[in-house]
C-alpha cells in the first residue's frame, strides 16, 4: 500500500480570495514504513503574503523570489502522487488550495479527490480522541512523536511529524506485523497467513521444594476446613495432609 504523507503551506487561510500555495511537503510510505522517498518544493504564489500566516510559517515574499510557479512543478507532484492515498491533517484546507491550483492550469480540469483517496488525520483523531484537542502538537504530545524542531510550521517538516503521528496513531495490529519482520507484514497487508517461527528452546520447568509443597497442603487444609471441602483435593498425598490438619 502506497501512501503520501502531505502538508502545504500559503499565503492566507482562503483559496476563494486568491491565496496561494508557497510550498508543498511530501513524504512516501510504502506498506506503512518510510521509504525517504520525498517531494518538497518552494513556490512563487505571484502575490503578497498575510501577516497572519507568515507569523505561522515565517516565509515571506523575499524568501520566494526565483522559486517556480505551481504550474512548473505540476506535472512532477501530479507523478509523486499518482495512485496513491493521500494523509494530510485537516484535509479539507490543503485539498482545496490544490484544487484551486489545478483549476488554474491550462487542458482538462483535475481535482485531487478524482486523482487520489485522501485519508484526514484530523477526522481520524476526532474519532478516536472526541472532545480533545486534536491539533497537530496535540498529537504529537498525546503520542509521544518529537516535534522539537517545530517551532515555525514547515510543509516538510510538517509532512515527516505528520507520517510519525499517523503510524502511531494507527498502529494496532500493523504495528504487531511489522515486529516480525517485512515478510510478516506485507502478508498480512495481503491478508495472507504470517509463520512465526517456533520456539527450540525447551520451557524451563521448575518444581517445588518440600518446604514450599508442605505449606501448600496447609493452606489447603485451611480452605478445606472452613468450606466443608475442596474439590480439587485429588491426589492422595493432599487428600491425606488435609484431613490430618483438619483433625487438630
Amino acid at each position: 500500500m502506497r501512501q503520501i504523507v502531505l502538508d502545504t503551506e500559503t499565503t492566507g487561510l482562503e483559496p476563494g480570495q486568491d491565496h496561494r500555495i508557497i510550498e508543498i511537503g511530501c513524504v512516501e510510505l510504502v506498506n506503512r514504513r518510510a521509504t525517504g522517498r520525498t517531494f518538497h518544493r518552494y513556490l512563487d504564489p505571484e502575490r503578497a503574503i498575510d501577516e497572519g500566516a507568515l507569523a505561522v510559517h515565517g516565509i515571506s515574499r523575499a524568501n520566494l523570489d526565483g522559486q517556480p510557479r505551481f504550474a512548473d512543478i505540476a506535472a512532477e507532484l501530479l507523478e509523486f502522487i499518482a495512485d496513491a492515498e493521500l494523509v494530510i491533517h485537516n484535509a479539507a484546507f490543503d485539498v482545496a488550495f490544490l484544487d484551486a491550483e489545478l483549476a488554474r492550469l491550462p487542458g482538462e480540469a483535475r481535482q485531487v479527490g478524482g486523482l487520489c483517496r485522501v485519508l484526514d488525520t484530523l477526522a481520524l483523531a476526532r474519532e478516536l480522541h472526541p472532545g480533545q484537542r486534536n491539533s497537530l502538537d496535540a498529537l504529537c504530545k498525546r503520542y509521544q512523536v518529537d516535534n522539537s524542531d517545530r517551532s515555525l510550521h514547515g510543509a516538510l517538516l510538517d509532512a515527516r511529524i505528520l507520517a510519525d503521528v499517523y503510524l502511531a496513531m494507527t498502529g494496532g495490529q500493523s504495528a504487531l506485523a511489522l515486529s516480525v519482520g517485512s515478510e510478516a507484514a506485507a502478508l498480512q497487508q495481503q491478508g495472507g497467513p504470517i509463520r512465526v517461527a517456533a520456539r527450540t528452546a525447551p520451557l524451563p520447568v521448575f518444581a517445588a521444594d518440600a518446604e514450599e509443597l508442605a505449606a501448600h497442603e496447609a493452606m489447603l487444609a485451611v480452605i478445606a476446613k472452613a468450606s466443608g471441602g475442596c474439590l480439587w483435593l485429588s491426589t492422595p498425598s493432599a487428600g491425606a495432609a488435609v484431613t490430618q490438619a483438619a483433625a487438630v
